[in-house]
């Protein structure tokens, strides 16, 4: 038996204004996954995880995101036996000019907004991951009559 299993490596950035405490959004057109989230892509090989989140953040907004804390993770199971997990960073240290990159329009919104934007499915139930201390994944299970059940941990 094997002790290795493929994995999907993914990053997702929330860019908070420490003084407004407003939030980087970017209403993505991606067909597989539209509406209003944070930065955020695939790990490339050779990549390390924060050089991840720092590329993809410049590339989707135009900001060169500092010292970006790793914050917690979401995962889930694929159908092929895989498994996608999405690395979650927070930052608050940025310099450069806002700039939508080819993923979407970037805006600044706050929290209470973002709640009433369409955004994509499980998103919202990411938030407690990025803002509270004792929560570090969100974990979700097997799709079971068209729906996964959620677990913070």
């Amino acid at each position: 038996m094997t002790r290795t299993s493929p994995i999907e490596l993914t990053n997702m950035i929330m860019i908070e204004n420490s003084k407004t405490h407003e939030i980087l959004v970017e209403n993505r057109k991606n067909p597989n996954w539209p509406g209003v989230t944070f930065p955020g892509g695939h790990i490339e090989s050779g990549e390390t995880v924060v050089a991840s989140a720092i590329r993809e953040a410049y590339e989707e907004t135009g900001l060169t995101i500092e010292n970006p804390q790793l914050v917690g993770i979401k995962e889930w199971p694929l159908t092929d036996g895989a498994r996608y997990i999405v690395m979650l960073f927070k930052a608050t240290q940025y310099h450069g000019t806002l700039q939508s990159g080819q993923e979407g329009d970037i805006f600044w919104t706050t929290r209470d907004e973002l709640r009433h934007m369409d955004t994509p499915r499980t998103f919202l139930d990411m938030l407690p991951v990025f803002d509270e201390l004792e929560i570090n994944e969100l974990a979700l299970s097997d799709i079971y009559q068209g729906e996964r059940t959620m677990t913070f941990l």
